[in-house]
């Protein structure tokens, strides 16, 4: 693993939300593994994966939601699908296009509402966006205003390829604007690149000035790996 600067103490934060540059980048594989060496470690552990899009019923049992189920070892049937992702949307789209496909809009106060409900309640609260830091949930606001609005810190997820370098940089370059608190940046291998993940890392570590950047292979699903550890020791 690539490291730059000091990951916070223990105790600092009672939740992540996990953020990206972009969609099927690993946010969910993150979440599922730290999720687990959360619970190993005995933590009262919950998850939320709000915004959903690209949902349909009949997949349900595959969907980003399930999957945070299962590592929270919890039936991933439809309510309970339904109650850590309550705005769900058919089209694999933004959600404030994949919402007007069907008529409705996301209503932003009630998915600020319900995160701050659930993070009141929780003793740890592992928080998964959708998409990129920019995307837009309705016509007025985007991932980055969710984040900053719920005062959690953020981890960022990105691949490695091509190009990640900018991405990424421009992705923390918002939420340091927005004043958000990076925890960590986690550089996750893609599948084909012609990049070397500890040179991509590297790169984007000697340019992220105080944030610490770890670097994460390709894993079996469910295969646990010492990036977690160090992610949950932040919590």
């Amino acid at each position: 693993k690539t490291t730059c600067g000091q990951l916070p103490r223990r105790g600092d934060m009672s939740g992540l939300f996990l953020t990206s540059t972009g969609t099927d980048i690993g946010k969910t594989f993150v979440a599922v593994g730290l999720i687990r060496e959360l619970r190993r470690r005995g933590r009262e552990v919950a998850a939320l994966k709000p915004v959903a899009s690209g949902f349909e019923e009949w997949s349900a049992p595959a969907s980003d939601p399930a999957r945070l189920l299962d590592a929270l070892e919890l039936p991933s049937t439809l309510d309970e699908i339904a109650r850590i992702a309550p705005f769900r949307y058919r089209a694999a789209l933004a959600p404030m296009h994949a919402a007007r496909r069907e008529g409705r809009a996301l209503d932003y106060d009630a998915l600020l509402a319900f995160c701050r409900t659930e993070l009141a309640a929780a003793e740890v609260l592992i928080v998964e966006g959708i998409g990129g830091v920019m995307v837009p949930l309705d016509g007025s606001h985007a991932v980055l205003d969710w984040i900053a609005e719920l005062r959690l810190p953020a981890l960022l997820v990105v691949g490695n390829y091509l190009g990640t370098i900018s991405h990424t940089l421009t992705a923390l370059a918002a939420l340091r604007q927005r004043r958000v608190p990076v925890a960590a940046i986690v550089v996750s291998e893609s599948g084909e690149s012609a990049v070397p993940l500890a040179e991509n890392a590297a790169s984007i570590a000697a340019f992220a000035h105080g944030t610490t950047v770890l670097s994460l292979p390709r894993l079996e699903t469910g295969a646990g790996h010492p990036v977690f550890a160090s992610l949950a020791d932040l919590l």
